[in-house]
């Protein structure tokens, strides 16, 4: 007899084997977590506030500004978030609404700034402001920072609001206008208010990005921009003040968790889906001048940044040339970009295999799980969005120095590190996946005879390979991009390539900033590639699917 179909079920005679399974598919996470997680951190608060001259925490973030820095961090992460969605809106407009030859192409747009390194970015807008746009005088401060957390975050936007878009069903928009109403009164009244719930929960995921963003303000920040993140940095390294470090970290931690909660809040108060979607249509007449706008738009601040980091890189003084290219094989600082970037990949192919096999059960135990017990620990693994990878590099150099050098020099140290990173993105990808997962199917398969490994296998995923197939790619770059963790990690042979960048570009000389823009290029390209396959292969499956169905 078949078990409820949201859990892994047995046909008959199994309810010890279904158990086993469960705690299996949790216990992963739960081992990994506790590893490569809850240890470090562990580790760094006994060492602040076990020994004698620990402080209190009120007198820590009395002593630090923290109160300051919080509104501070707040403020930057807010303004970055509304920005965002002014940006965005005129992309989501065009791709939720509007059919155009090459929208794959501009997918692969939008989302390629997302997952580039946030170093990278830095360098980008470097580039940016203090070339094309070197009139403004702004090529540090706030406003450079706003302007790049926005380039990072308007994918964000776009695919949760879209998605909203495309869930409205267009009839009662075509029954509004029957009645009378305009093209304005109809989005007013009925699309806008659906799409406010998304908005909502996309302004929150950002301002948790933007409240732990590190890379940007350390790169554009010309030593004045002040967060958290950054004071964390300064407090524990500057000043070897570990207490006053951790003291700022907790303080972190809770105001990114009612960030995290808020949107997950939003993001389950979606639009019912309609039974007709909304489709898009291509342009006629004047349309084509709006189409053309906002294509222009999304150049200007998702391409611009992009073309003049590859100029740059090609004439570093001001003359055309490939000097720092040829710079890329030069060991003058223990190792070469050449060597950073294919120790880069193969770490973080080992971190994507790890991020995927973990991220899939935490995926799995939160859709199928059987109480509240299993639920919160599959969420355990989100947690990483809510701790300052600063923080964690310090935890990981104080847990890594109580072990043998053979342990804390293992070259699965960063891949842990890097995957604890990624986890987040497969399960936010996966969990989607497995909850359009038809139960009647597992049942069905149960009920024919296979266990609950090869139900999952064989059935959620084999129909959700399409978005397995994302989270691996997403995975991927946002581990060859991991920056802050792996800045205390790296040794000679262990050096990634966002690691050598930020050292680059904290040196002084033009071969130095010759060679980082350079290797800003190389990891550019990487994700580019990366990005385009996880797009083209998405988009041949979707097309596939509409033929099935018209046949």
């Amino acid at each position: 007899m078949a078990g409820d179909g949201g859990a892994l079920t047995l046909p008959s005679g199994g309810p010890d084997a279904v158990r086993f399974v469960r705690g299996a598919v949790l216990l992963v996470p739960l081992l990994f977590t506790a590893a490569v997680f809850a240890w470090p951190l562990g580790t760094l608060a006994v060492h602040a506030f076990g020994s004698g001259d620990a402080v209190s925490l009120t007198r820590a973030w009395e002593a630090t500004g923290a109160w300051r820095l919080l509104g501070v961090t707040a403020a930057q992460a807010a303004g970055s978030a509304a920005a965002a969605l002014v940006v965005a809106a005129p992309i989501v407009w065009l791709i939720s609404t509007v059919r155009l030859p090459g929208t794959g192409l501009l997918r692969i747009v939008v989302t390629l700034p997302f997952v580039l390194p946030t170093v990278v970015v830095g360098v980008a807008f470097r580039a940016l402001f203090d070339g094309p746009l070197g009139f403004l005088g702004a090529s540090q401060g706030w406003t450079v920072i706003i302007a790049a957390h926005t380039f990072l975050n308007v994918a964000v936007v776009v695919r949760v609001v879209s998605a909203a878009w495309q869930r409205v069903d267009p009839r009662q928009v075509a029954a509004a206008r029957t009645l009378g109403a305009s093209r304005t009164r109809a989005f007013l009244g009925i699309v806008a208010p659906r799409l406010l719930p998304a908005a909502a929960a996309a302004f929150a995921l950002i301002f948790l990005f933007c409240s732990t963003s590190y890379g940007v303000i350390v790169i554009l920040g010309g030593g004045q921009a002040r967060t958290l993140e950054t004071e964390i940095y300064q407090q524990g390294i500057g000043y070897a003040r570990l207490p006053e470090a951790v003291a700022l970290s907790v303080l972190q931690i809770v105001m990114v968790l009612v960030a995290l909660a808020v949107a997950r809040l939003l993001g389950s108060a979606r639009v019912p889906q309609a039974g007709v979607m909304t489709r898009a249509r291509r342009p006629r007449g004047l349309a084509w001048i709006a189409v053309g706008a906002v294509l222009v738009w999304t150049a200007v601040w998702l391409v611009l940044p992009i073309v003049t980091l590859v100029v740059r890189s090609l004439r570093p003084g001001g003359h055309w040339g490939l000097a720092g290219y040829r710079m890329l094989t030069d060991d003058t600082y223990g190792t070469s970009a050449t060597s950073s970037l294919w120790y880069s990949v193969t770490s973080a192919l080992l971190a994507t295999v790890i991020a995927v096999v973990v991220g899939l059960l935490g995926a799995a135990a939160l859709t199928r799980g059987g109480g509240i017990v299993t639920r919160a620990g599959a969420a355990l693994s989100l947690l990483p969005l809510g701790v300052s990878a600063v923080t964690l590099g310090f935890g990981y150099v104080l847990a890594l120095s109580r072990l043998p050098y053979e342990v804390a020099a293992s070259p699965l140290v960063v891949p842990c590190v890097q995957a604890l990173i990624a986890i987040p993105v497969v399960i936010g990808v996966m969990v989607p996946a497995f909850e359009q997962v038809s139960p009647r199917l597992r049942d069905a398969a149960a009920t024919l005879g296979a266990g609950p490994l090869r139900v999952f296998v064989t059935v959620d995923l084999r129909l959700t390979a399409r978005s397995l197939s994302a989270a691996a790619a997403f995975a991927f770059v946002m581990a060859i991009g991991e920056f802050g963790a792996t800045t205390f990690l790296a040794r000679a042979n262990t050096t990634t390539l966002p690691v050598l960048i930020g050292s680059l570009m904290g040196r002084p000389g033009a071969d130095n900033y010759a060679a980082a823009m350079a290797a800003s290029v190389l990891l550019v390209a990487v994700s580019a590639v990366v990005v385009a396959t996880a797009e083209l292969t998405a988009a041949a499956r979707g097309e596939k699917k509409t033929d099935a169905h018209a046949d």
